[in-house]
């Protein structure tokens, strides 16, 4: 196994409510699918003990929340991570950069990941080598939006402006 690999999964933009491709729920449900299974892959192989995936979305757009719009969420999956905890400790992605760096043993790139938080309370000496089990989706992956001429109201308009959007090409069906 390479000792750095990077993934993307691409359903998390989504095409809208443009019809023809799946809902927004069903592009979600696919790329919640896809990382749970490479977890399980990850947890159940010999690789599992020097592993750890970190999860991040590729912007926090549309995730606003009550405390800043441009907090997302990030996941650091491992047998060395802390379970059953909440971690309140500042992170940004200055932080996910140079915990990668020290694991790797490699050097800060520049001055920012010198300067961030490594993730360190994330993690716990005791190793937890129980394997992840996917769970399987509740949202069919093949729901379809439906055409516009079936919409209504709100939804039609929300349909029409998805299609003039030009939905996501990343989705081959």
């Amino acid at each position: 196994m390479p000792t750095f690999t990077l993934m993307s999964l691409p359903q998390d933009h989504t095409s809208g409510t443009a019809p023809g491709y799946p809902t927004p729920r069903a592009m979600m449900a696919d790329n919640d699918l896809a990382l749970g299974r490479i977890v399980e892959a990850v947890s159940k192989s010999r690789f599992w003990k020097d592993t750890v995936i970190f999860v991040i979305e590729d912007d926090s757009q549309d995730g606003l929340d009550h405390v800043d719009g441009r907090r997302t969420v990030g996941f650091a999956i491992s047998a060395h991570t802390r379970r059953h905890v909440v971690d309140s400790t500042f992170y940004n992605q200055n932080s996910i950069l140079r915990t990668m760096e020290l694991i790797l043993g490699l050097p800060p790139m520049t001055q920012f990941d010198l300067m961030a938080n490594p993730m360190d309370a994330a993690f716990q000496e005791t190793p937890d080598f129980t394997p992840y089990t996917v769970r399987p989706n509740q949202i069919p992956l093949d729901e379809m939006n439906r055409a516009v001429s079936e919409l209504h109201g709100s939804a039609r308009i929300r349909a029409r402006k998805s299609e003039a959007g030009k939905p996501d090409a990343g989705w081959r069906g």
